[in-house]
């Protein structure tokens, strides 16, 4: 399953919700490293099935973004039974999203 694509309307039905864990990462089109990692986002989502990914575009989203307290891109949120469990910032590799999601 790739990566969805979640706005203000959805999010609370597709994130805070959802029964599996999710990885948000919140990003933006402008940003290089956003785009850099975000093949390796849509690879897990296809490869790890215990948890949800989840895509917010900041510049689409200020609202979501600012509740967040986004303050750089791309930042990975976790997301577990509603609450945030940890945070990462920047384009780190494949490994250390796997270490961090578990």
């Amino acid at each position: 399953m790739s990566a969805l694509h979640v706005t203000e309307n959805n999010f609370k039905e597709e994130v805070l919700n959802s029964k599996l864990p999710v990885l948000v990462d919140f990003w933006s089109p402008s940003c290089g490293p956003c785009l850099r990692i975000a093949p390796v986002i849509e690879e897990l989502s296809e490869e790890v099935s215990e948890v949800k990914f989840a895509k917010v575009n900041v510049g689409e989203e200020p609202n979501l973004a600012e509740e967040y307290g986004i303050m750089s891109i791309p930042t990975l949120v976790l997301i577990k039974d509603g609450k945030e469990q940890k945070r990462t910032i920047g384009a780190i590799p494949k490994e250390m999203i796997l270490e961090f999601i578990k």
